[in-house]
This record gives structure tokens, sequence and C-alpha cells, in this order.
């Protein structure tokens, strides 16, 4: 009934990454979470967490039980720690052909913008969560070079590639970008608490709950980036803003998600 996602990602290097991500998709009320990780980390992984239900990948990429495990999910986070290895990219290539509800982040995007072009075969209703850097190798498909400093260049930039793409894109950063090619949403929350490693998994598992749980693309996005920003001030008010880590972020999403409500956003 709250959603079921499903995380792909993770490597012998950043085995937190998927964790974060799925630890906040259960925070943020996804009534499952599975994380599918590399063997050889799925224990670890699962010690941090024990909540989350464990899918151990081989070595192989192509996975018959990752695409069970995607057809009974609400949705798909696909990237977090997921390295750019030949296994990575056919395990991006077999989920992103399904028409399902996903999170696209972090290598995953990148695994993409290496390419000549948009992949023909990508059928997924995505949410893509570019930082700058990532946001400017995509560029490159759209005949762009590098991100604008500037919010209204930020805005063209990300309109430009969700028409392109055909996929909602969040352009995290100060004031982030929401767009899906007709609409823009310009976050107003958030601070310097978020620029640590690890804040943008925990982003992408409050995008991928929201939806499992129904919601479209563009709504979950920009209600994901409120909620997130909101949390990171919490915590960086309670802790300091150069001393939150992201796990704190997870922490104070109870509390952003009651002050959203409070003020009848959701």
């Amino acid at each position: 009934m709250f959603g079921r996602v499903l995380i792909v990602g993770g490597n012998d290097q950043m085995l937190g990454a998927p964790v974060m991500a799925g630890t906040s998709s259960l925070r943020m009320g996804a009534g499952l979470v599975q994380l599918a990780v590399p063997r050889g980390i799925l224990a670890a992984a699962l010690s941090v967490t024990p909540e989350l239900i464990g899918l151990a990948l081989s070595n192989t990429g192509g996975s018959k039980a990752l695409l069970q495990a995607a057809d009974v999910a609400g949705s798909v986070v696909i990237g977090p720690g997921l390295g750019k290895s030949p296994q990575a990219a056919v395990r991006l290539s077999q989920l992103v052909r399904l028409e399902k509800p996903m999170v696209v982040d972090a290598d995953a995007l990148n695994i993409l913008a290496a390419g000549r072009r948009w992949p023909s075969y990508f059928k997924a209703h995505a949410v893509l969560t570019p930082h700058p850097g990532e946001m400017s190798r995509l560029a490159k498909l759209i005949g762009r070079s590098g991100v604008p400093a500037d919010q209204p260049g930020r805005i063209d930039i990300a309109t430009a590639a969700a028409n392109a793409f055909g996929q909602v894109i969040v352009l995290k950063g100060y004031q982030t970008v929401v767009a899906d090619g007709q609409r823009v949403y310009i976050n107003t929350t958030g601070d310097s608490s978020l620029s640590k490693a690890g804040t943008g998994d925990v982003l992408s598992g409050i995008v991928g709950t929201l939806l499992a749980q129904k919601m479209s693309g563009f709504d979950a996005a920009a209600c994901a980036v409120w909620i997130h920003g909101k949390a990171g001030e919490m915590a960086g008010r309670r802790l300091g803003r150069r001393c939150v880590l992201a796990a704190d972020v997870i922490d104070s999403l109870p509390q952003a998600i009651a002050e959203y409500e409070n003020l009848g956003l959701g």
C-alpha cells in the first residue's frame, strides 16, 4: 500500500551510497525497499539498515532476478554507487528498457552521457537527478557545453534536456531546478548543510518513494527537493551546517515531512 522501491547500485568502493538511498526511501514512508548490490557487499550493506531487503547481484551484469525485482517494484532507483563497469552498464541498459517509474542518478547518468546520443531504447518514465558536473556531461547529448551558473541559464538547460530526453530533470544546486519541458519549479529550501557526499543519494531515495506511491514524475521531484532541502536545514540548525552528514539529513526527514504537511503542501 505504501510503495515498493528497488535500489540498484553499489560497488566495492561505494557501499554507502545505495544504503543511504534505501534508508531514506524507508524513512520517507515506502512499505518495502529492496537493495540490489553486488554479492560481495550485500551483507555489509544490510548490516547498516537491516530493514532493507537484499538482492545479491552477480559479476555477469545481466540478471533475470533483477528484472523480476524491477517488475514487482513500484519504482526503481538506479545509480547510487553504481560505478561505470561493463556490468553496471548492462544493468542500466536492462532496466531503462522497462516502462517503469524510475530515478536515474550518479554513475547511471555518467554511463548514459558517455554515449553519442540519448538511447532510443530508453522506455522508463524517469526523473534524472544530475548535479552540475553530471549535467555538463549530459549536455553534450543536446549540443550544449557546460552548465551556466546563472539561474536563467540553469532553467534553460534543464528545460532543453527535459524536452530532448522526454524525462523530468532535477538540476541540483542552490535553488534546485525541476523541469519537465513545459513546467519549471524552483526550490526554495536547502543550504550548505547539503554540500556533503551522500546527500544526493538521500534525495534519490525520497524521489523513488514518491514515485512508488503513484505521484507523477514532476510532482514527485518538486515535493522531494523541498522536503530534502528542509531536512538539510533542520539538520544544520541542530548540528551546525559544516557538521551535517547525509545520515543526519535522513534523521531529519520526519520533521521535514511534518512541516510540509502543516503548510498544506501535501
